[in-house]
């Protein structure tokens, strides 16, 4: 199998579930994403070292002030993320990613290709909602 076949290949619903393309595609993604967001996250440190001179203006200071908490923010998202990105990774080596953590049917292939980390199938994902929404209105 050349390079391009591997690039070219989306995994599908006619194929045996979890296959071993479809595991090594689903890998790729991962640290493919994963790669991503380190990239990013190197740029917003440099960028946060960069800003960190002092402003005379007040305002200017506040402003960078704001901008850093958000970027606080958005880097501790990234980095609770990359757990769920590693946590799918050691999925994929224990032959558990894909399936549902509630149901053990699988999860599937759409729904994995637009949330890669997710545990849990569509159906077992929305009864969740449900519930939280249950306990949240009490």
């Amino acid at each position: 199998m050349s390079g391009t076949d591997i690039e070219d290949y989306r995994p599908t619903e006619d194929e045996p579930f979890m296959n071993d393309r479809q595991r090594d595609y689903f890998r790729r993604k991962l640290l493919e994403w994963k790669n991503d967001i380190l990239r990013e996250s190197k740029g917003t440190i440099d960028q946060l070292q960069e800003d960190d001179h002092h402003l005379p203006d007040l305002t200017d200071r506040a402003s960078s002030e704001t901008e850093k908490a958000l970027e606080l923010r958005t880097r501790d998202r990234q980095r609770k993320l990359i757990s769920k990105i590693d946590a799918a990774l050691r999925r994929i080596e224990t032959g558990e990613y894909g399936y549902c953590e509630e149901t053990g049917e699988p999860i599937g292939i759409r729904r994995l290709e637009a949330r890669p980390i997710a545990t849990l199938s569509l159906e077992a994902q929305e009864r969740h909602e449900r519930m939280e929404k249950v306990h949240r209105d009490d």
